[in-house]
Formats: structure tokens, sequence, C-alpha cells
């Protein structure tokens, strides 16, 4: 049976929504760390199992740690970015760590939050750079900045990373999403921290996200028990019209070794504003199945969109349809 996953947020708070999501097919949940802890979304979670419990479903709980992803510090507030602005990066404009600072040049495109606003670089000094923004949008606070000229050697497991692992040890977690795994050696010291938190039964899902991750699959996958085709960030390390093949391998790599795999990243993206999805979505999500995944999930549409219930049950039946289609062969 192919697993289903939401991710909590502000869309499904509450316990009647989050029960219908259960009953529309859902069979596990997200909850993203980047900007919370754990300790704080506890109630949240006892909210998920009982939600879950009383529908008779034995929920799933993942939750996605921070990793090595470069992100932007704590914004005053979200920022409204335009075509042709100037922004300030550093100093008093949009923070970030200093080892990003040290890496930006003149002419080199950034890309905020998984690509959505892009800025290129029009000049630097030590402790700020300036730069024009290409792509607009609104920026908020901890979102992810990436560069194809970065080249920049993040901790495995951030501070908040150890202190959210002891506690997902603590509390029935059942699954940690690691970001941008660059190899084998990322998943064992993950799994050495689970072994030291008497959490070997935790699962542990390799997401690829970047070239590293690609390149090194075959050794990630002899560690994780899982592996996430992460299509938001891999779609920015590779020419968009790529990403479709490079799925495709990664699914192939994983049904020819016997590894689980998810699918995941705008798979009902339209359905956060929208009742029903195209047929271009329907038709991912079908294929997806047809490549042999073992879970799907959507994120926005059921953290932030307006139909959560209805994004779960269109993501139900379209892998139910396409189960009942591969049994022909």
């Amino acid at each position: 049976m192919t697993d289903i996953f939401g991710t909590l947020g502000p869309s499904c708070s509450d316990k009647a929504t989050l029960k219908a999501m259960f009953e529309a097919g859902m069979t596990g949940v997200r909850l993203n760390l980047s900007h919370s802890m754990l300790a704080d979304n506890l109630d949240t979670i006892d909210m998920v199992k009982s939600a879950a419990w009383e529908v008779g479903v034995d929920p799933l709980i993942l939750v996605d740690i921070q990793g090595p992803e470069l992100r932007i510090g704590v914004l005053s507030e979200d920022l409204q970015l335009s075509e042709g602005q100037e922004i300030v990066i550093g100093k008093d404009g949009i923070p970030v760590d200093s080892r990003i600072l040290k890496n930006i040049r003149p002419g080199m495109e950034l890309a905020f939050d998984d690509g959505k606003i892009a800025a290129v670089v029009s000049s630097y000094s030590d402790d700020y750079a300036l730069a024009t923004v290409k792509r607009g949008g609104v920026l908020k606070s901890r979102k992810s900045i990436a560069s194809d000229d970065f080249n920049i050697e993040m901790p495995t497991l951030t501070e908040a990373d150890h202190i959210n692992i002891k506690c997902a040890a603590e509390n029935g977690i059942t699954g940690i999403m690691q970001p941008f795994v660059r190899g084998s050696e990322d998943v064992a010291i993950l799994r050495k921290e689970l072994h030291l938190c008497g959490a070997d039964n935790i699962r542990i899902y390799a997401k690829i996200e970047d070239r590293r991750g690609i390149d090194k699959l075959s050794s990630i996958m002899e560690e994780c028990d899982e592996i996430i085709i992460a299509r938001g960030d891999l779609g920015n390390a590779v020419p968009l019209w790529d990403l479709p093949g490079i799925q495709k391998d990664i699914a192939g790599k994983c049904t020819a070794a016997g590894k689980p795999f998810m699918v995941v990243t705008q798979m009902l993206a339209s359905m956060e504003h929208n009742p029903v999805p195209t047929r271009a979505e329907v038709s991912d999500i079908f294929n997806a199945i047809l490549d042999g995944a073992s879970s799907v999930m959507v994120t926005g549409e059921t953290a932030v969109g307006q139909f959560p219930i209805e994004t779960i049950r269109f993501l139900k039946q379209t892998v139910l349809s396409a189960e009942k289609y591969s049994k022909k062969f």
C-alpha cells in the first residue's frame, strides 16, 4: 500500500480537519522543523495521533529536520521584493551566515525560497552585498538561499537538530526526513545520533536535493531506510527540464535495489487555491506510482492551502487508480 502524507500547518491545525484527512486516505504527516522546535509542537503531535486513532489509522509521523541547507536568518517582517529592486544581503539587510557572504561574488545568481525568488549580485564587501531582484515575491524568515556557485560545507546536523532528534526519540516520532544528504556519511551520522538516543526504530528518509545526492545515490541507499525525491531544491540544482528524467533515474535505481522511495513537491500545487487539480498534476501522481513510489507527499497544499481535505482525497484516489492500473501488467 502506498503511504499518503500531508504536511502540518495552519490549514489543518484542528482535530476535525485532521480526522477528515485521515478518513480521506492520509496515512501519515510531516512536521517541518525549519522554523520551530519539536518540543513546541507536541500538542499538535498528540492531536494528530488522537485524530488518526479515532478513524482506525496508526499514523506515521515524520519530522523534517534542518540539516545542512543554507538559509537566511530571521527578518523583522516579511519582505515584498519586486523585479529590478536593489536589496542588501548581510549587514542591515537580509541576514545570512558569514560563510555565505564570504562566497558571494558579482554576477552570481542567488535563489531564495526554493527558487521562487532570484537576485543577481552586483557588488560585495566584507559584511554585505548588493543584488538586483530578477524574480520577485514575498521573502519570509528562515527561507533557503542557494547558488550554483556556492561551495559551502555545513555540518550534517545543526544544534537544533540534535535537540529535536532527542525529542523525537522520546515522543513516538516514526521517521526523520534528512535534508540535502550529500553521501552515506551524512546518514551514518544521523543513524549514530538516533542510536545514542535509544531510537534505532526511527526510520531515516534521505532527501535527494542536489547533484551530490544524485552522484552518491547508491551509497546513500545502503544507509537509509527510504529515499525522498525532493523535487523542490532538486529542481533548483538541475535544469528544470532535466528533472523528470532524473526522477525516473532515481526511481529506477531504487526499484532495482529494492529501496522504497517517496516523491514530493508540487504534486497538487494548484489545490492550494483550487478545489480541483490540473490534469497534469494527477498524471504526475499516477506516473510516480507506476514508477514504483512507496510514498507520496503534499506540502503547502495541506499546510497553508484552502482545501486540505480535498487535496488528500484527490491524492488518495489517484494513487488507488494507479495501483489498480498497475495490476494489469
